[in-house]
């Protein structure tokens, strides 16, 4: 199938084959890319009917990787993430529109204490059954943040007059989900 007025269900995010990422600029002169090794979510609804779509997810910020260690445990500092004090961020969806083969979800995303309303749209893969007999849906969807609107300010100034990190954060999410029912 690829029409996702045809999804209709509920699903588990399948952690192990999905992915919570973002990119930032470093230096104003190249990309970091980063992700969430530990997160979950559910998804809900009729596909037919934007307005019962529903959409958890929880990511473990501690969970936080870019390859390099000691850039890993900068982010989950105080001056960024502060893992310590706030273990998760979450998304939940708060409305949904449908147009064409593109989920566009809204809702609330909370990162270190701060909730913003986002909007993201997810590009409907299609739907399979695996070799466990496992129905599966993707989606892969981007969206800019601003850092800054969630309390994450920490950056220096390069000699050169840019700064360290940019505000501008570009989340990549690539999502396979099970359906449960």
């Amino acid at each position: 199938m690829t029409d996702i007025t045809a999804v209709n269900g509920t699903y588990t995010i399948d952690s192990a084959h999905s992915r919570l990422g973002f990119v930032t600029r470093h230096a104003m002169v190249t990309k970091v890319r980063g992700s969430f090794d530990e997160f979950e979510g559910t998804a809900s609804g009729n596909g037919s009917d934007a307005s019962t779509v529903s959409v958890e997810v929880t990511a473990q910020t501690a969970s936080f990787v870019t390859g390099n260690s000691d850039r890993d445990a900068h982010v989950k500092s105080a001056d960024f993430l502060d893992v310590e004090n706030h273990p998760t961020m979450t998304f939940r969806s708060t409305s949904a529109a449908i147009k064409g083969n593109v989920l566009e979800l809204t809702g609330d995303l909370t990162i270190k204490g701060v909730t913003k309303s986002l909007t993201i749209p997810f590009e409907f893969g299609g739907e399979a059954v695996d070799p466990f007999g496992n129905s599966r849906i993707g989606f892969e969807g981007r969206s800019k943040i601003s850092r800054k609107d969630f309390g994450l300010t920490y950056n220096a100034v390069l000699e050169t007059g840019g700064v360290l990190v940019s505000d501008e954060v570009t989340l990549e999410i690539e999502i396979s989900a099970i359906k449960q029912n």
